[in-house]
């Protein structure tokens, strides 16, 4: 497993070009449970393990059964970790094997090693993976479901809030109600279309009551970790921006602003389950930062009546807006199309529209599926994005971190393991790990930083 390939960054210590980020800037790496950690027959099945073994849900008909064996190799990927040199790890811990009996050893022993290798562990509470039994039981339908992800979250709170500092509540619960329960692309594969709201109100109770729990249990560094990007009118002509207006609701705005404001935009709390008003106190309970996960812009017209191909998605055609490629940009392996000035324009903007209702930002998610080892076009991904989230920094955006996805190549959803995201190559035969030339490139890059600036915890 050789790490020490030079990747030299030319120009002044720090970010080549520009000066580095501020004292105290937090760089880490992302993974999940469910996309890494197989060992599924030692914890109870979540929705994703019903879903995925229906014929047809995963495109390569695969499972995260096995995925990358992080559970039984979690050692190897804390020597990687401690070999990139990130300050932070951010994992996701499983609700399904905290459930099971020892399974919140598992993530003992997690915290454990990275303490010892001095990552700073930042584990998500819930990253899709609902135990089959509470969705049977309704799942996020459910107002209960919120009630008891908080008493889980007590309970890991309990047992490894003596070493985690940093926690992270949901990770985008746009998605898992978009794609999992109004599409059916995802897992629990419902098509509810927009009878599906109850699920995002009820997803942000929960963060909400986890952001309490975790208060209780001495937390004082709590985020949330948001999908945002940059929606672009298809034209200036009122059809487009009227459907542009309403993407951006449904995929910006209904997910941030009952959090930052305590409200819900354009009256969708008159949509919402319960009685919302006092649902938004909780759901505002205030953060120590705001985590953004940033991939693309999305260009946005008027609908068109058939069914769009998006993001390996189809999207049918009753939507009331349709999504369009953004010409002239190249695209990632996936399709995906590469616009890094796009995190520059959310993050500005998100400063100009919250102003002072805006804690600090991590970017909790930044990065892009390429083949290959010699990851050429990831590199200069990542170097554009980086260089972007500067100019946001520059510009007076108060952005703490940057977490790059993933570390490792994964289960990638319902896409299976077709898509590598990862800095470090997976055999998924042999499990065998090949550090990337990404990952040499964003080791030297963080020793870049640290060359310039002592590091300090006075950030993060």
């Amino acid at each position: 497993m050789a790490t020490d390939a030079v990747h030299p960054i030319p120009g002044i210590p720090g970010l080549p070009g520009f000066p580095g980020f501020p004292d105290g800037f937090l760089w880490g790496v992302s993974t999940s449970a469910h996309q890494i950690e197989g060992a599924a027959d030692e914890r109870e099945p979540s929705v994703w393990d019903v879903f995925s073994a229906e014929p047809g849900r995963i495109k390569d008909g695969s499972t995260a059964s096995v995925a990358c064996d992080h559970y039984h190799r979690h050692r190897e990927d804390v020597a990687l970790l401690a070999g990139l040199g990130v300050d932070a790890y951010r994992f996701s811990v499983s609700w399904p094997r905290v459930r099971s009996a020892g399974g919140l050893d598992f993530y003992d022993r997690l915290v454990d090693e990275l303490c010892a290798a001095g990552v700073r562990p930042v584990p998500t509470l819930f990253h899709w993976d609902l135990p089959t039994t509470l969705h049977e039981k309704g799942g996020w339908l459910e107002r209960d479901t919120a009630a008891l992800f908080a008493d889980y979250v007590s309970t890991v709170a309990d047992r490894l809030g003596d070493r985690v500092k940093k926690w992270i509540t949901l990770n985008e619960p746009a998605e898992h109600t978009l794609f999992g329960h109004a599409l059916g692309a995802h897992a629990p594969g419902e098509q509810l279309m927009f009878d599906a709201l109850p699920v995002a109100h009820h997803q942000l109770l929960a963060h909400g009551l986890a952001v309490r729990a975790l208060r209780a249990a001495g937390a004082a560094d709590i985020g949330i970790a948001n999908s945002h990007g940059p929606t672009w009118p298809a034209s200036q002509e009122q059809p487009d921006l009227e459907a542009a207006g309403f993407y951006d609701l449904l995929l910006n705005r209904l997910f941030a602003e009952p959090v930052l404001l305590g409200e819900y935009p354009d009256g969708m709390g008159d949509l919402m389950p319960g009685d919302v008003a006092a649902d938004l106190k909780v759901i505002a309970e205030p953060l120590d930062w705001y985590g953004v996960n940033y991939y693309a812009p999305t260009k946005v017209g008027a609908p068109q009546g058939t069914e769009i191909e998006f993001g390996g998605l189809t999207l049918p055609a009753e939507l009331p807006f349709s999504v369009q490629d953004i010409e002239d940009v190249p695209v990632t392996d996936f399709g995906w199309p590469v616009v890094p000035e796009g995190l520059t324009e959310l993050l500005t903007g998100f400063r100009d529209r919250y102003g002072d209702k805006l804690p600090p930002i991590v970017i909790t998610e930044n990065g892009c599926s390429y083949e290959g080892v010699d990851d050429q076009d990831r590199i200069a991904y990542l170097d554009g994005h980086i260089r972007a989230l500067h100019r946001a920094v520059a510009a007076g955006v108060d952005v703490r971190g940057y977490f790059v996805w993933s570390l490792l190549d994964n289960f990638e959803w319902a896409e299976g393991y077709a898509r590598r995201f990862g800095l470090v190559h997976v055999d998924y035969d042999t499990q065998a790990r090949t550090p990337k030339s990404s990952y040499g490139w964003f080791r030297d890059l963080i020793r870049a930083q640290r060359s310039q600036a002592p590091r300090s915890q006075a950030q993060g």
